[in-house]
């Protein structure tokens, strides 16, 4: 099959991507660093992520070469499963964990560099700090489409199957690095979020309530962890997150219209709706970019005017895919293409819906973190109580956004045609119309996450500003830089929730593809339906599968999946977040240890033995991350092997559905918790010091692993069981129980 020349623009806008990144990073390099002490703690830092990030390599080196060893067997040993798994599952965990690392080390320098930008100006050090979290953004485009083109070249040239097939085959078997990187993704966000807010936690119990000093101060002990882990949680582990859900999307969606489009004949509209997706990432790449140059802001600008100059760079690049989506559609002549055009749009939409909810409930400037906020002074308790019930309130917009958006994508897709739109022809054009949704939502991830990135290196830039003892005007700056990205980190959040839910639901539909193909692999060429006629299985609708493996609520082994895959939300939850209490509680006995053993550390004259807390910090996130990983990789495949297909139906069902909800009350009470203490520091309810200061740090420790560690890794868990379960499709259909 000739490869059409329209799909070159697809890695040549990769390259165009990771151009700008390269040219970003140069340009920061090219700041200065500040005084000699902004680049000693810049330097403990950098040292500290480094050696964190290398060891967890390590680890997770292992558990890959494990991994890829055990699909080896399945394909060249059992026989049931393709070969290119094993080779696509290691580039897919190469190239997420690349992205992590490229973003990380460029977070790493931009910080004080972020602070001395902030001794001149608020727009200064704004622009340093978020071309700098650029990088990240233009990183995990750019080499998420460059994966995506290689292996897009590579199977079309090795894959010898004839007609539609063809392309069916290739987009499945490139579902399967998205397995790697999902499961790359997971340790990096669970190690990550363990590291980092067992350093917070420590840092802000023991300096800030017990020995009443202020955050970041030079004084306590785990300040340089504290700072280490907001970039190997919030920067490498987000970089490798998105980078899954990205690729993700893109590839789900592919595969759905290869399969919408898999009859004979159709071979040309089938290459046009494996092409849009890959397309509109593209063009969404150099949209991206526009709005990357946007973003500026005035002196003294409050956070609604902070807010609203990071929007003006989103909603800019927003409303232009929108628009270029039209073009491209129509340029390819995709079949029904102003519906699919509407389907990019609800999902665009959605996604900026999200973060909205999301800035509402967490951002300081609204009522819901005012309220939590007041709450304080009548003591933590209070404060715990209304950051809980906010964040349970605000899961509703959410989740009823999600839902008019794949609702509404889906009859985009098919013309409205709502008396017919179970159909077959009309339900795999209206899932493909929610995975292209999907791709819409995450079209401009170039600067929707360098919004995300820029949060932790505007915190750290404040960390350094504090304890190289810089200006109260400086720090005012770096207090606002940090408070707006605290908001921006929760919108990041949100909208990673979200497009996470819509690339699981097409996901979901791509598991039934891989079944097809699970079945041909295994010599079924025929299904026997409930009324005795007979379907070939290269012909069959979903529709026929579901009938074929009785996935219906009725079906006890659907409904023993779906509360494994509820419950799987809230067990993962409960493991992460007690692996942050153990590893918080050694770093609170270490901080105590060196307060009370090392002479005039409160007084300024003695040195605190930072590195000592590094050390806990990373051995404690190296050993509580592997157990929670691990069990999200052998759910799917238990339940596969024990209920078939239908109960992993019922288990990706009861996961995305549960993980979802979940994963938005846990992200913004978090953020909202951290916002309202931060209230309370510019000096509302008495200020830094007071009793409403000390009842907000104890709401903001609780919801340190909510927002950091358990739910943002949520999003990776609901995607990852999915990608387990395509990839060990092929094994579930051969080997079941039930």
């Amino acid at each position: 099959m000739n490869i059409p020349s329209i799909f070159w623009i697809v890695p040549a806008a990769s390259v165009v991507a990771l151009s700008f990144a390269w040219a970003f990073y140069r340009l920061m390099k090219r700041e200065d660093e500040g005084t000699p002490r902004m680049r000693e703690i810049a330097a403990h830092v950098r040292k500290g992520a480094m050696a964190y990030l290398r060891q967890q390599y390590k680890v997770v080196g292992i558990v890959f070469a494990v991994l890829a060893l055990f699909f080896a067997w399945l394909a060249y040993g059992a026989g049931v499963q393709n070969g290119w798994v094993p080779f696509a599952f290691i580039t897919g965990g190469f190239f997420s964990g690349l992205a992590g690392y490229f973003g990380m080390k460029t977070a790493t320098y931009a910080s004080a560099r972020t602070a001395n930008a902030a001794r001149q100006s608020l727009d200064r050090g704004l622009k340093v700090a978020f071309r700098s979290g650029a990088v990240m953004g233009l990183v995990v485009v750019g080499l998420g489409l460059l994966d995506i083109s290689f292996w897009y070249v590579i199977l079309n040239h090795f894959v010898e199957v004839a007609g539609p097939q063809k392309l069916v085959v290739i987009t499945t078997t490139m579902l399967t690095f998205g397995m790697g990187a999902s499961t790359q993704a997971l340790f990096a966000r669970v190690g990550g979020g363990i590291y980092t807010k067992a350093a917070d936690v420590g840092a802000d119990l023991v300096g800030k309530v017990e020995a009443g000093i202020p955050e970041d101060d030079p004084r306590n002990p785990a300040t340089i962890a504290d700072n280490v882990g907001d970039n190997v949680g919030d920067v490498a582990g987000m970089g490798a997150d998105l980078y899954e859900s990205y690729c993700g999307s893109i590839l789900a969606t592919a595969a759905l219209g290869a399969a919408a489009f898999s009859s004979a004949g159709s071979e040309a509209l089938q290459i046009k709706a494996v092409m849009a997706p890959m397309l509109i990432a593209a063009v969404g790449i150099l949209l991206s970019i526009l709005g990357i140059f946007l973003v500026r802001t005035k002196e003294g600008a409050t956070m609604r005017e902070l807010l609203r100059s990071l929007g003006v760079g989103v909603n800019f690049s927003s409303l232009l895919i929108a628009a270029a989506t039209f073009g491209i559609l129509c340029l390819l002549g995709v079949e029904n293409w102003v519906g699919l055009s509407f389907s990019v749009i609800t999902g665009l939409v959605a996604g900026i819906v999200i973060g909205q909810a999301t800035e509402y409930f967490t951002s300081h400037s609204y009522k819901p973190t005012q309220k939590i906020a007041g709450s304080a002074q009548t003591g933590p308790a209070t404060v715990i109580i209304a950051g809980i019930g906010s964040g349970m309130i605000s899961t509703a917009i959410p989740v009823v956004t999600i839902g008019v958006a794949i609702i509404l994508a889906y009859l985009c897709a098919i013309g409205f045609d709502i008396e017919n739109m179970m159909a077959p022809q009309n339900m795999s054009m209206g899932l493909y119309g929610i995975g292209i949704a999907a791709v819409g939502m995450l079209s401009t991830l170039g600067i929707t996450l360098a919004t995300d990135a820029y949060g932790p290196i505007a915190d750290n830039a404040g960390g350094n500003a504090e304890m190289s003892g810089l200006g109260p005007e400086v720090r005012k700056r770096t207090d606002a830089l940090d408070a707006l990205g605290n908001t921006t980190a929760a919108t990041g959040k949100g909208f990673a929730i979200g497009s996470a839910a819509l690339t699981a639901l097409a996901l979901l539909a791509s598991y039934i593809e891989e079944i097809r193909i699970g079945l041909i692999h295994n010599g079924v060429t025929m299904l026997e339906m409930s009324d005795g006629t007979m379907r070939f299985v290269q012909d069959a609708s979903i529709l026929d599968f579901m009938e074929y493996y009785r996935v219906s609520l009725m079906n006890p082994t659907v409904l023993i999946g779906v509360f494994i895959g509820a419950m799987m939300s809230f067990l993962f939850c409960g493991l992460t977040m007690n692996a942050v209490g153990r590893a918080a509680q050694s770093m609170v006995e270490e901080v105590r240890r060196q307060f009370r053993e090392i002479k005039g550390i409160l007084t300024g004259e003695g040195t605190p033995d930072y590195a000592r807390c590094v050390a806990i910090s990373t051995r404690g996130a190296q050993r509580e991350m592997l157990f929670p990983s691990l069990l999200a990789i052998a759910a799917p495949v238990v339940v596969g092997l024990v209920f078939g297909v239908a109960g992993v139906m019922g288990l990706l069902v009861g996961g995305l559905s549960s993980g979802f909800v979940l994963a938005v009350f846990m992200a913004n009470a978090g953020g909202a918790w951290d916002n309202a203490k931060k209230m309370v520091e510019e000096g509302h309810f008495g200020g830094k010091g007071s009793d409403c200061h000390r009842a907000t740090v104890v709401g903001d420790t609780v919801g340190d692993p909510f927002k950091d560690t358990s739910g943002p890794s949520l999003n990776i868990l609901i995607k990852l069981m999915s990608m387990v379960a395509i990839v060990m499709a092929g094994l579930t259909v051969a080997f079941h129980l039930f």
